[in-house]
């Protein structure tokens, strides 16, 4: 568990990381909104500057940021034929050195996944505690239809992923919901050597809506280490953030 000076540096990063992001937002652009802990101070600080005169328009990944920017006065577009975003900049709960990304954590990965690949350019926002050699310590959460749960859960404890159907956190006698009605599962595989591998083997598996693995998604990601923010992109050294006026 982290220690309270802990948490307070990673809340600090997790806003300078939503700081250096909303650098790279152009007037005009269509942005797509994520969902938790770090996308919703990018989200809050996109606001002030809409009400500081940037315009842009944005569809958000859960029904908790749709809430957020509508309070903070970002206008708001609904899903329509044709429509893709300029730039998405969401969160993650586990991102690697390929940027390959667990998601899921605030049980919006359906709506995250839409978005991403509704995306030009998806941009990862992250403390420096969302940082691993491998995936799989974060359980990967899945979105299930209710019928198929049984054969679901089943089928992912084959794999190896000990799956834990998640419980509502404000009421833990009532399961959780996505914003879609589904079912929330959590996988504890504890690593995963081929997320490839196994992002192919979920989506045989009928009743599975979404997993949680967004692979060959993510641009780049500008994850807050202390004081700096650091760019990281699939293939390349990290570099700091700062140096870059656009996006990379």
């Amino acid at each position: 568990m982290p220690t309270p000076e802990d948490q307070v540096r990673l809340e600090k990063e997790k806003h300078l990381a939503a700081t250096a992001a909303v650098r790279w937002v152009r007037d005009g652009m269509l942005v797509g909104l994520g969902t938790g802990s770090t996308a919703a101070p990018f989200i809050a600080q996109l606001g002030e500057a809409v009400r500081g005169g940037l315009r842009v328009q944005a569809t958000a990944t859960s029904i908790a940021s749709e809430k957020l920017a509508r309070e903070v006065g970002i206008p708001l577009v609904e899903p329509r034929r044709g429509l893709r975003f300029d730039l998405t900049v969401d969160g993650a709960d586990e991102l690697d050195a390929q940027l390959r990304l667990v998601k899921g954590g605030g049980g919006a990965l359906l709506r995250e996944k839409v978005l991403a690949t509704a995306s030009d350019y998806l941009l990862i926002v992250a403390d420096s505690s969302k940082e691993v050699p491998q995936l799989g310590r974060f359980p990967l959460p899945l979105e299930v239809v209710s019928f198929a749960l049984p054969w679901v859960l089943d089928a992912v404890a084959a794999l190896g992923g000990a799956p834990v159907l998640r419980m509502d956190r404000q009421n833990p006698t009532q399961t959780a919901h996505s914003d879609q009605g589904n079912l929330l599962v959590d996988c504890y595989f504890e690593v995963l050597p081929d997320p490839e591998q196994l992002a192919r083997q979920l989506k045989t598996i009928p009743g599975i809506v979404e997993h949680g693995l967004f692979l060959g998604l993510a641009r780049a990601a500008l994850v807050a280490r202390g004081e700096q923010v650091l760019l990281l992109r699939p293939g390349a050294e990290p570099a700091d953030a700062a140096s870059f006026s656009e996006l990379p």
